[in-house]
């Protein structure tokens, strides 16, 4: 048995009366003796299945407790979890099904049929204490293996990463990547058996599966699963719950600041240790307004799926506001036309290497990868201390008229003004310079369009260089995204450019 398998065992013998898992929306806790035994009915039912060693199960759910089981149950014979989004299109599921030899997936009722789409198949409904019914769709044409017990080397995740330019790559992690991911985690974040945390990401993401679950279980803390972000339930499920840390993403750090539910909810007797935050930089404002708002603090980091998650993270007793942090048991460096950078505040590409990064795709990517580090195709620095800061992703970088403009930094500007909710800046087509710099806002709605334009061009004045100034300004209600909350900027480019024609 691989040790981060043997760990998730220890730790439910560990706890056989203790409450480990509560399921929100069935509001109820499951004590480790419930898990084990859920454990164990579907370890048998994959057995019975002939879903054994190296065998891929496509898994689509809805936030859920019973998704730890599910990983513990296919990790005991042996076998691959891919998770993906509850809500992704019956088509799109249909082709994933297609395209990559799953010999089972494991769906919610409203799922069997697309999943099913006239293959040869068993379809097993089993009653579980984490989930009252739950079909497995074991696909006849696909032999599988035998169970067996998995070696460090082999798979235990794919994930499909972000695609937030293209289509996701799908990453596979193996056991012995995993293990030192979530041991990275634990120590970064100073996790103990007294720790709750809550998970409002969505659990087919790294940042769900490693940093809050994995990482939980092997500390030997309590998980608190909702079966999504709610703003005017979050704070009462942090207090009544005692949850201590949570990990977010910028846009929920936001909505939290300006939904009155959720600031009426507060209250001083929370003890939240910290908030884990990442994906993208948060605003200074926010992260000063959120951390005086609601008496915890912010810890910003930087990770991905292809590291299992983190690289860095800003250290609890010397944070460095605005930055990403310090690298973490991670080589981090900064490479320019294929070198390494030795000098301090120099924008380049962020590459990184580490006993918990990949070494390649699942369907193979050589131009990813350069003398043992993974690109990872954003931009940044390091200053003299070390700390990163993440200016946003080479393929976001914006040519106006030969100057080279990075969104995040005009971003980070403009989401100083109180009326704006949210910012992004893309390319548009212009005539005269490439590309415009553009301005896609989400506003509070608190006063004129037109009077809001003037300020945000006044403001981009007063803080930006001449060529970083946004030159076109759109309002919109919403951005296109994907399962994680990132926005799409391809989607959100061509979104722009049908609500105005012709641009340039």
């Amino acid at each position: 048995m691989s040790k981060i398998t043997n760990q998730l065992n220890k730790q439910l013998e560990n706890n056989m009366s203790e409450k480990v898992i509560k399921d929100e929306k069935m509001n109820r806790w499951f004590h480790g003796y419930e898990i084990a035994d859920d454990v164990r009915s579907l370890r048998d039912v994959f057995l019975d299945l002939h879903i054994g060693r190296g065998d891929a199960v496509l898994v689509c759910l809805p936030n859920t407790a019973a998704y730890p089981v599910i990983t513990q149950a296919l990790w005991e014979v042996g076998a691959v979890m891919h998770p993906i989004a509850a809500t992704t299109p019956e088509l799109e599921l249909q082709q994933e099904l297609a395209e990559h030899e799953y010999v089972a997936s494991i769906v919610g009722q409203e799922l069997v049929d697309a999943a099913l789409d006239d293959r040869l198949a068993i379809v097993t409904a089993l009653h579980l204490q984490t989930y009252p019914l739950l079909h497995i769709i074991r696909d006849r044409k696909l032999m599988g293996n035998d169970a067996g017990i998995p070696e460090e080397d082999d798979l235990a995740l794919i994930m499909n990463t972000s695609g937030t330019t293209g289509k996701p790559k799908r990453v596979g992690l193996t056991h012995r990547i995993l293990l030192n991911g979530v041991e990275h985690d634990i120590e970064s974040h100073q996790m103990t058996a007294a720790d709750t945390t809550m998970v409002v990401m969505p659990m087919f993401h790294i940042n769900a599966q490693a940093v809050s679950i994995l990482s939980t279980r092997l500390s030997g803390g309590k998980i608190v699963i909702a079966d999504k972000f709610s703003a005017s339930k979050f704070w009462n499920q942090v207090r009544d719950n005692g949850v201590t840390w949570v990990s977010v993403v910028p846009t929920i750090v936001n909505i939290l600041l300006i939904n009155q539910k959720a600031n009426e909810n507060y209250s001083d007797d929370i003890r939240l240790r910290f908030a884990r935050c990442s994906s993208f930089a948060l605003p200074l404002d926010k992260l000063t307004a959120f951390q005086t708002r609601f008496h915890t603090r912010i810890l910003e980091g930087y990770g991905m799926t292809e590291t299992a998650s983190q690289c860095t993270i800003n250290p609890f007793d010397a944070p460095k506001v605005g930055s990403a942090g310090k690298a973490f048991k991670t080589d981090v460096q900064i490479m320019n036309d294929g070198k390494i950078m030795t000098v301090a505040n120099q924008i380049g590409e962020i590459v990184v290497r580490g006993d918990h990064v990949i070494s390649d795709y699942l369907e193979s990517h050589p131009n990813s990868f350069k003398d043992g580090w993974f690109l990872t195709g954003d931009l940044g620095y390091l200053d003299e201390d070390g700390y990163l800061f993440v200016k946003g992703r080479k393929k976001d970088i914006i040519n106006h008229g030969g100057e080279k403009v990075a969104p995040a930094q005009v971003e980070n500007s403009l989401s100083q003004l109180n009326f704006v909710k949210e910012v992004s800046v893309i390319g548009t087509p212009d005539a005269l310079y490439g590309e415009a710099v553009t301005a896609v806002v989400i506003s509070q709605g608190m006063q004129e369009e037109s009077l809001e334009r003037q300020k945000i061009l006044a403001h981009a004045r007063e803080t930006l260089a001449n060529y970083e100034q946004p030159t076109r300004i759109y309002f919109v209600k919403d951005y296109p995204r994907n399962a994680t909350g990132k926005v799409i900027r391809l989607k959100l480019r061509e979104q722009v450019l049908s609500l105005v024609g012709s641009v340039g």
